[in-house]
């Protein structure tokens, strides 16, 4: 039953506890319970909206693999998740290394921003990649 609320609701975030309960034949109050026993186990971790980049403004998407020491790695993090045009920061496997997603209002503004990257202490190299085509986009898990 658990699975059918995820897939619900990662289908549409917005149906109510009743709406869900009809269509999982459960009352408001067994829903409700089912959500928030998701939430205290770490299941679901938040409630958000998905909005769509270009529609927003936000006209370049660009991709960066970033070479760090090791030492530094955690603080360029937590500097880069800082910034609001940053979506995205993941550490990678094999050498020390971030993958980095952000979104741009202009090519500019994200020629700009790899600059940035290049100034910040313990980065020692920066591959860029704009996003040309978006074919296929998920920001949920299916189950």
């Amino acid at each position: 039953m658990d699975r059918k609320i995820l897939k619900f609701l990662s289908e549409n975030g917005r149906l109510s506890n009743a709406e869900l309960g009809r269509l999982l034949n459960l009352t408001r109050a067994a829903v409700r319970e089912r959500i928030n026993q998701l939430i205290d186990h770490g299941i679901i971790d938040r409630f958000t909206i998905v909005v769509n980049p270009l529609k927003a403004g936000k006209m370049v998407s660009m991709y960066f693999n970033i070479n760090v020491e090791w030492s530094k790695i955690d603080s360029i993090a937590e500097k880069l998740f800082a910034d609001q045009e940053i979506t995205n920061v993941y550490q990678m496997s094999g050498h020390p290394h971030l993958h980095v997603h952000a979104l741009f209002d202009n090519q500019e503004q994200g020629n700009h921003y790899m600059r940035k990257l290049q100034s910040i202490d313990g980065i020692q190299s920066v591959d860029s990649e704009f996003l040309i085509t978006r074919y296929k986009e998920r920001g949920a898990l299916l189950l």
